[in-house]
């Protein structure tokens, strides 16, 4: 599992002393040359499951990071940071469907074919998400000029 920690008063092992997450990054070294990834620590959480926590750097706020955990401790920390990024993007949607898109609160169902009306609903949203998604890209990728964008590569390729 990978996931991101708020600062909370949650405590982990580290030494056999149960410690926050703000005295872990302090406990823990800095690492150099790894672009965004600021320290990393291997520690135990309360209940006895091994995490490896990695401190990244806040992109909106530089002077603040982030905590990311993984209980695979072999994954490095380039990989806990990619993987946790791709999953950024599907809680993005979800946030999306949910709060623009009323993906929980324009649907009642309270039929016995209530499923069939809930998979109805949830593909409903979703193409309304498909379709907004489309039309901004349209409207803000120069990527989707079309005819005009291809007939521009090959006249670069013919340059």
């Amino acid at each position: 599992m990978i996931g991101m920690v708020k600062v909370t008063n949650q405590r982990y092992l580290v030494g056999g002393k149960a410690t926050s997450l703000m005295e872990h990054y302090r406990l823990s070294l800095p690492i150099q040359g790894k672009k965004g990834i600021l320290r990393s620590i291997h520690t135990v959480m309360a209940n006895g499951v091994p995490v490896k926590v990695v401190f990244i750097q806040n992109r909106n706020k530089k002077s603040e990071w982030l905590a990311i955990f993984s209980t695979d401790c072999t994954l490095t920390e380039q990989e806990i940071m990619r993987i946790s990024g791709m999953r950024w993007d599907i809680e993005v949607f979800f946030k999306t469907t949910k709060s623009l898109l009323r993906f929980q609160k324009e649907f009642l169902g309270r039929s016995y074919c209530s499923y069939d009306l809930l998979i109805s609903h949830t593909t409903i949203v979703f193409a309304r998400y498909i379709i907004l998604s489309w039309q901004n890209r349209c409207n803000t990728d120069d990527r989707t000029l079309g005819g005009l964008f291809y007939e521009l590569c090959d006249e670069i390729n013919e340059l």
